[in-house]
């Protein structure tokens, strides 16, 4: 699956899943808008970095919706042919989403840690601040998470996941509106035109 995030405006950006054998599907407009880097695209390193295979990209990947994604169409497409794709979508996406419950709530809080973790260890003292405004809720996350989570955000792992942060946040923060940046999933190999990638 491909992956672009396109920068909309000043303070917006969509996200497009380029996928095989399944519709392609945008959201737009996409929550968490950053200048270091979209919060999805934070998620994709994460989930990638730690194997959770049914949170978003993982869902998205396997023909769901993820719950926010909405269908592509092309102009030429019939109404019914529409109808039909949206409903598969729908369907598909609600029952990956009830199973990836728990791997959803496990990106999340995996998520705030490594924000916070990567923020910390940043060279720009604004960065170092916000983290230090966000240490004791990523300490409440950490008291909630199980100990298989904690054990596989060892500082090993948190180093890998930031290595990633910091090329993409590189790439995105480069980014003009309207330009994009191309993710594929689950390797994070980027590209600045979709096309660079085959299925």
């Amino acid at each position: 699956m491909i992956v672009v995030f396109r920068r909309t405006g000043q303070r917006g950006y969509a996200v497009e899943a380029r996928r095989s054998g399944f519709p392609d599907l945008e959201m737009n407009p996409a929550p968490g808008y950053d200048q270091l880097i979209p919060h999805d695209l934070m998620h994709m390193v994460v989930e990638a970095q730690l194997g959770i295979s049914r949170a978003v990209f993982g869902q998205l990947a396997s023909g769901g919706d993820a719950g926010t994604f909405h269908p592509v169409f092309r102009n030429n497409e019939k109404t019914r042919e529409i109808a039909r794709v949206r409903t598969h979508v729908k369907d598909r996406g609600k029952k990956l989403l009830r199973k990836g419950r728990d791997d959803c709530a496990q990106s999340e809080r995996a998520t705030y840690i490594c924000w916070q973790y990567w923020l910390a260890h940043a060279q720009a003292a604004d960065r170092k601040a916000t983290s230090q405004s966000m240490a004791q809720q990523a300490k409440e996350v950490r008291d909630v998470a199980s100990a298989r989570e904690i054990g596989a955000l060892n500082k090993s792992k948190l180093d890998e996941v930031c290595k990633h942060l910091d090329e993409l946040s590189s790439r995105w923060s480069k980014l003009e509106v309207g330009q994009s940046m191309a993710v594929r999933w689950p390797d994070l190999a980027v590209a600045t035109d979709p096309e660079d990638f085959s299925f």
